[in-house]
């Protein structure tokens, strides 16, 4: 398939700055593969498609407060860095993002907060807004990400354009949310409600926990035509015993289990640890994984979106799923019925 089968018009007042009032009564469109249904419900239904002993699969990841604005030496001019990832712990090294980069050089230093007691020196150059920054902080490494995280601001997506609000530490967030490291929500998962999460857990559905840490790189423009020849960024990936434990028993039930993975980084994590046998294993590493179609899907049976942006490699992925055909039908539907898209908008369960 080709990058121009990934594109449709998607109206600018779609594009969700707001979740819903309550995570759980989000729109929730539900696609039958098999009998090329669609139905539309509120998230809250979603208990009705899963019966005792299903699986979902959870990304526990936690974003953390990765936008910081600093002043550049010399001349003031404020600069945003996005943290990417840390290098090095002791050196207190990182990757990250810088805007605008063209005033950014090897050499620069940059000062953050009133009283300027953090700053950062810029070593490399990665990419061409990326580079590696060496912080400077007269203080123990947990101070260092204390002051990290007071001077941080919630990662929202550029798209949305107006300025982070204190709801969102909350809401840019799974209720599940453990493991600190991701630059970008795991979106899929923040329609979950405590409240839904105990109903699903009292009529027996079974939950099993992975780690992908999402990077910006979910996220990059596809910028070539043919798909085969597309780099993924890696991001970082757990699943430990347990998790396989659960699943493997669900795959190996006859009949067999719905498993879903809430989430293209969950699908994306244990798509990223299939044995030879078509089984889960254990990871803790690395994944740059890019599912696109055609591709057989190995664990899970169903599976919990968002709506995505035209040629994103989240839609493509949702297309190897459930079809592209019905995929571009259902992104159809939801144009006409005024779904909203993106981080904060509405989901989709393809069972």
């Amino acid at each position: 398939m080709k990058l121009s089968h990934f594109n449709f018009e998607l109206p600018d007042e779609l594009l969700a700055e707001y979740p819903a009032e309550n995570r759980d009564e989000s729109r929730l469109m539900v696609l039958n593969r098999k009998e090329q249904t669609i139905e539309h419900k509120h998230f809250k239904d979603l208990i009705d498609y899963f019966e005792e002993d299903d699986v979902m699969i959870l990304n526990n990841t936690k974003v953390f407060p990765a936008r910081l604005y600093g002043n550049k030496e010399k001349t003031g001019a404020r600069i945003e860095v996005f943290l990417l990832r840390e290098l090095n712990e002791e050196q207190r090294l990182w990757d990250v993002l810088v805007d605008p980069a063209r005033k950014i050089r090897i050499g620069n230093k940059l000062y953050f907060g009133d009283d300027e007691t953090l700053v950062a020196e810029v070593i490399d150059n990665t990419t061409s807004r990326g580079r590696t920054l060496r912080f400077l902080y007269d203080g123990s490494y947990t101070e260092f990400r204390k002051k990290l995280t007071d001077l941080g601001e919630t990662p929202l997506p550029k798209y949305i354009k107006r300025d982070v609000e204190p709801e969102d530490e909350e809401r840019y967030q799974t209720i599940f949310a453990k493991n600190e490291g991701a630059v970008a929500a795991p979106t899929a998962g923040m329609h979950f409600s405590k409240h839904l999460l105990k109903r699903l857990e009292i009529k027996g559905i079974d939950f099993a926990e992975v780690t992908l840490h999402v990077g910006l790189g979910t996220f990059n423009s596809v910028e070539v035509e043919d798909l085969s020849k597309h780099k993924m960024d890696s991001e970082e990936v757990t699943i430990g015993p347990e998790t396989v434990e659960r699943i493997n028993k669900a795959l190996a039930a006859r009949p067999r289990r719905r498993i879903c993975a809430v989430g293209t980084t969950a699908m994306r994590a244990v798509e990223s640890a299939v044995s030879s046998n078509h089984t889960l294993n254990e990871i803790d590493g690395w994944t740059n994984k890019f599912i696109f179609p055609p591709y057989d899907f190995s664990i899970a049976n169903a599976m919990i979106t968002n709506f995505h942006t035209p040629k994103s490699t989240l839609m493509m992925m949702t297309s190897a799923f459930a079809g592209h055909d019905f995929v571009m039908r259902a992104y159809d539907e939801a144009v006409k019925e005024k779904y909203k898209f993106y981080s904060y908008g509405d989901a989709m369960l393809i069972i």
